[in-house]
């Protein structure tokens, strides 16, 4: 099919489990949706026609809802019309991907945007027939989530020979960090079809909220946010608490407070605040809306982002949007985003040989010096402006979507470049945040 592109382009995004339009703090609810909806909503507000594929979960949904910022949202009927965990949802990829190439045998997108494996096992089925390049954005990667879960991890055992699979036959592949580059090109993907392009965040939405911090005399605040599962580290930040005197951990994630006692993981938590003798400084909150979250950060005198491995974690962007400084573990995304003692603190990420007593020794000696604590958070402010607002991703993904396309529409660099942020040019980070 041959089209003139004047002023936009056709983006077609397929994100079988995670609809822009779900509400947050569901198992399968998190991040992924927020990154679909938010880079949607900024193509179409400049000018690009964008249509979320996602799958039916419910009967009463209808074909196609469209969002007041014109992105188009259509509910693909694979599998039945019922919630279905993501790590169950292989069987129904073929019954999508048939679908999507019925649909673009009529009308062809310009490129085609899959979100996670399963998403692109249906997005290249989709669109072989029609010849439309397909740019891959895994979110997680099945080889770290085996390395680190191992005999716990649920996803089907053919997930790393499908990402593998996908990754060839796409066009580009966008990894939101450097540490996901190392992973994709040691699964054996040529290293010239990836891009970095990092996750981002409103800065509008995140942003300092005045008269949040407590008064002087009150207990100092540690913040940790994030889904109620064991590898976010909730119980390292725990167990770090015990040497945190006269300090307060919130906990933020999961479902809404009155349903915490049928959370497993939430039974662990009080638990193992009970045997450190900290139940009386341990709160859970449950879950936290995007509109509260910008004033509970603000109010932390300390953020604590310590997963055992994460993707990329968007908590410790939010967190410098709002001028929190950060403790967090030196893995996946935070290797980037989080610049040593410049914007917080990256601490190891293993819990052997007494690191949750450092973790309560580094906690305290950052306490200890608010006016330090006071140049992380502006420092991190800074940094959060200058590389991960939602309008650099869309000038990152854009110049990928151009790349693989060649649809002048798309036109413009990736600002955000395939070299590694923060890691390997640290002079240049420390100069930028210090501006």
């Amino acid at each position: 099919m041959t089209r003139s592109h004047p002023t936009a382009g056709r983006v077609a995004m397929v994100s079988e489990h995670a609809s822009p339009l779900a509400e947050l703090g569901g198992p399968d609810a998190g991040g992924q949706n927020v990154y679909v909806a938010q880079l949607a909503r900024q193509l179409a507000r400049r000018g690009h026609e964008v249509v979320v594929y996602t799958r039916r979960d419910d009967p009463g949904l209808p074909e196609r809802v469209v969002t007041d910022d014109g992105v188009r949202v259509v509910h693909v009927p694979a599998g039945p019309p019922a919630p279905i965990p993501k790590d169950e949802l292989l069987p129904y990829m073929e019954e999508f991907g048939a679908w999507l190439a019925r649909t673009w045998a009529v009308e062809a997108p310009d490129v085609v945007h899959a979100h996670f494996w399963m998403s692109g096992m249906a997005a290249v089925a989709g669109a072989r027939a029609a010849g439309v390049p397909v740019v891959q954005t895994y979110h997680a990667l099945g080889t770290v989530k085996r390395r680190y879960q191992g005999a716990a991890d649920s996803s089907p055992a053919e997930r790393v020979a499908i990402e593998t699979a996908v990754g060839r036959e796409c066009a580009g592949i966008i990894a939101t960090c450097a540490d996901e580059v190392s992973e994709l090109v040691a699964m054996g993907l040529p290293r010239d079809r990836v891009h970095v392009v990092p996750c981002g965040v409103d800065p509008e939405q995140f942003k300092p909220v005045a008269g949040a911090r407590r008064a002087l005399g009150m207990p100092r605040r540690l913040l940790t946010v994030g889904r109620l599962v064991p590898r976010k580290g909730f119980d390292r930040a725990i167990r770090g608490l015990a040497d945190v005197p006269d300090a307060e951990l919130l906990i933020a994630g999961g479902p809404e407070a009155a349903l915490l006692g049928a959370e497993p993981e939430a039974e662990r938590l009080w638990a193992l605040a009970e045997e450190y003798g900290v139940a009386d400084r341990v709160t859970l909150l449950g879950g936290v809306s995007p509109a509260r979250m910008p004033r509970l950060m603000s109010g932390a005198d300390l953020v604590l982002s310590v997963p055992r491995y994460e993707p990329f974690g968007i908590v410790p962007v939010e967190a410098m949007a709002c001028c929190a400084p950060v403790l967090a573990t030196a893995v996946g995304g935070q290797l980037d985003t989080v610049v040593d003692d410049v914007t917080g603190v990256l601490v190891p990420p293993d819990e052997e040989h007494g690191e949750d007593h450092d973790l309560g020794a580094t906690v305290r000696g950052l306490l200890a010096d608010p006016a330090r604590l006071g140049r992380y958070g502006a420092a991190g402010r800074r940094r959060v402006l200058a590389r991960y607002t939602w309008d650099r991703v869309a000038d990152g993904v854009t110049g990928v979507y151009g790349a693989v396309s060649g649809v002048p529409a798309f036109s413009g660099g990736v600002r955000t470049g395939s070299s590694r942020p923060g890691a390997t040019q640290a002079g240049a980070v420390r100069s930028e945040v210090g501006r």
